[in-house]
């Protein structure tokens, strides 16, 4: 469950509280359930699995699956089984609109696109939906002419729980962050331990040192954070869950709810220690109140809030301050910041605010937006793009400084590739002085004709989507590199099988070009057959092995993508050994290959599991040939061959 998915709900109604009831001994159907029901989605998701592994399944056990796997961030398995879900009858409108979801986390957005369309042939249109599809077209624009921003994973405070929101102090930062505790209370959402105010020292590169702040601030009960400050550091503007017993109460589809709804507190620097104080317009029983951010000269506060008289479900509002040292009334900031969506996080720098809003056209989740002005007059609202936005949610960018050559500074995001469920990441804005260009071209690995309009993806070292783009009439395509990073390009269509190649990093002192061919394997008759290179399996077993796993997943996404394909998967060994036990081995290799595929969202009925033994050598190394470790090797393989297509 993402840390920012609570946030927004407690901004639009805090911790929920329902009442339900268990029966005893259920079924597996009813077991999975009860814990999909639950929000464990990590256990409910193995009994979903063991369920659509049937010659009849259900689509609601595909599609549970499906969402268990997306709620648990996991979007590569989430599309495998959201691809099966719509394949099948009487699936769920949700179903499709989280498939596209799903999609665009991946970096597909022209396939997201066509899911929404047919999402609207089937159950009409809505305004989100018309944005979603505004948002693809951007989206591919937007990721095939990524901005020169490099954003690097802040690794030495991030963990495997949520860290975010930074905000800069002058012997480091503060930020929000799931400390590790042993015991104590816990989110009933998160199921980790609430959040607290943590503090770090910033280097010239990175952050480090963090620790959890000892100040009276953290103790309260909930969820503590983020924080802003003024400049003198004196000050200290809290967001926090309100922990006693007022509640916001409301009833849904008749079920009585309960909230803990946020609160902006105000700290006053006193000593060593700070004096507590509300700020004037909580109303916890009615809406929330938080995100604070202060202008440049101190004089306007700015919040992010549900109360009445807004545009959407969570506005920007503001105060300005009074000769008396008070708040004025909240003011809304205007049509051109919010939406009829969520608008929170608001950060000033100078003249502009940056903020993150998913009631615009944008790449999905919540997209920071940067606005020229102040108060409720602001203008030239824009999107910041790839890769400061992603799929997921993006968030809190705050600017240390800068010149005019580029900027730093930091976000926090939830997207791919990170530690932990929300992670800080560092920016840095700027031309590189020497280019690096990846060029290439995409064939048809059995005839070398050239493959036009492949799907090309480059990911970095911790598989992040850097761009994203379809290949040239020419099947050329092209990105550009950044100095002293390793990348992994990938090309994918329809019809054939997906190749990629690693591209180690280069430190060049001039302009620089590297070039590669990506060769795909066509699948598009019965009987056409290819290996799955550099598949190995540990001596005498037959388990999948890590190094297995990443080339079977890319026959996964063959498999997923061309819908209509069945295949033998079949397992080869060399002569030594008998013959008995060769086509054992073999037979438990290929069938374990096999149940891979189906733990990822492949039909059963589409795959074939058939262990060879030794009966298909591919050179001369029969009983008693004395060959190579090379040659023995070349005969331990695994085959796909086509039975339908």
């Amino acid at each position: 469950m993402r840390l920012i998915d609570v946030l927004v709900g407690v901004l639009l109604g805090g911790f929920l509280s329902i009442q339900g009831h268990a029966q005893e001994q259920p079924n597996l159907r009813m077991r999975a359930d009860q814990l999909f029901e639950r929000m464990e989605y990590a256990r409910a998701v193995d009994l979903y699995v063991r369920l659509a592994d049937s010659k009849k399944p259900r689509v609601g056990d595909v599609e549970r699956a499906a969402s268990s796997y997306f709620f648990l961030n996991q979007y590569e398995l989430a599309e495998n089984w959201y691809a099966r879900a719509v394949g099948m009858e009487g699936h769920a409108a949700e179903s499709q609109r989280n498939y596209a979801e799903a999609l665009k986390h991946n970096g597909k957005y022209t396939d997201a696109k066509k899911q929404l369309e047919a999402y609207v042939e089937k159950f009409g249109v809505d305004e989100i939906i018309r944005l979603s599809i505004e948002g693809c077209d951007s989206s591919i624009v937007w990721m095939a002419n990524p901005l020169s921003y490099l954003l690097k994973n802040e690794r030495n405070i991030n963990t495997d729980l949520s860290e975010f929101g930074v905000f800069p102090t002058s012997n480091g930062v503060l930020y929000a962050g799931e400390p590790k505790v042993s015991a104590g209370k816990r989110s009933g959402m998160t199921g980790e331990a609430y959040l607290k105010v943590f503090s770090a020292s910033r280097k010239t590169e990175e952050l480090t040192l963090s620790s959890m702040m000892p100040d009276n601030f953290n103790s309260t009960t909930y969820h503590v954070g983020p924080v802003a400050s003024n400049k003198a550091e004196n000050v200290l503007y809290v967001t926090r869950t309100h922990p006693n017993t007022e509640v916001e109460k409301y009833k849904k589809n008749g079920t009585k709810f309960k909230r803990h709804n946020l609160e902006l507190k105000i700290y006053r620097k006193n000593g060593d220690s700070w004096i507590e104080e509300d700020f004037a317009y909580n109303q916890v029983n009615t809406y929330s109140v938080g995100h604070a951010a202060l202008s440049d000269d101190e004089q306007t506060l700015y919040f992010a809030s549900d109360m009445v008289g807004g545009r959407g479900g969570v506005d920007i509002w503001f105060c300005e301050l009074r000769p008396d040292g008070c708040w004025g009334i909240p003011i809304n900031a205007g049509e051109e910041i919010n939406s009829a969506g969520d608008e929170m996080f608001p950060t000033i720098f100078g003249n502009r605010l940056y903020y993150s809003s998913d009631g615009f056209a944008g790449m999905g989740g919540l997209d920071i937006y940067v606005a020229e002005g102040s108060k409720s007059s602001f203008s030239k609202r824009k999107n910041l793009r790839y890769p400061v936005n992603s799929a997921a949610d993006d968030f809190s960018f705050v600017i240390l400084g800068g010149h005019q050559d580029g900027y730093q500074g930091f976000i926090s995001s939830n997207r791919i590739g990170g530690i932990g469920s929300d992670d800080i990441y560092s920016f840095s804005f700027k031309k590189p002085k020497v280019t690096i260009i990846l060029e290439g071209i995409t064939i048809n690995k059995k005839t070398n004709e050239l493959i036009s309009e492949a799907s090309l993806t480059l990911f970095d070292g911790d598989r992040r989507i850097v761009a994203k783009r379809l290949g040239e009439s020419n099947a050329a395509f092209r990105f550009e590199l950044d100095k002293n990073t390793e990348y992994k390009v990938l090309a994918e269509k329809s019809g054939f099988h997906a190749d990629s190649v690693n591209i180690i990093g280069v430190r060049p002192t001039k302009d620089t070009t590297i070039r590669v061919t990506l060769r795909l394997e066509p699948i598009f008759k019965v009987g056409d057959k290819f290996v799955l290179e550099d598949i190995y399996y540990d001596f005498d077993k037959h388990n999948i092995r890590k190094d297995a796993a990443v080339i079977l997943d890319q026959l996964v996404r063959t498999m997923r993508d061309n819908p209509t394909v069945k295949i033998e998967l079949s397992s080869h060994t060399d002569s030594r050994g008998t013959h008995s036990y060769n086509d054992k081995l073999s037979q438990r290799r290929a069938s374990s290959a096999v149940d891979y595929l189906v733990s990822r969202g492949i039909d059963r009925s589409r795959l074939v599991a058939k262990g060879y033994g030794e009966r298909r050598l591919i050179n001369r190394c029969s009983d008693g040939v004395k060959c190579s470790i090379e040659e023995h090797q070349a005969n331990r393989r695994t085959e796909v061959e086509v039975l339908a297509y």
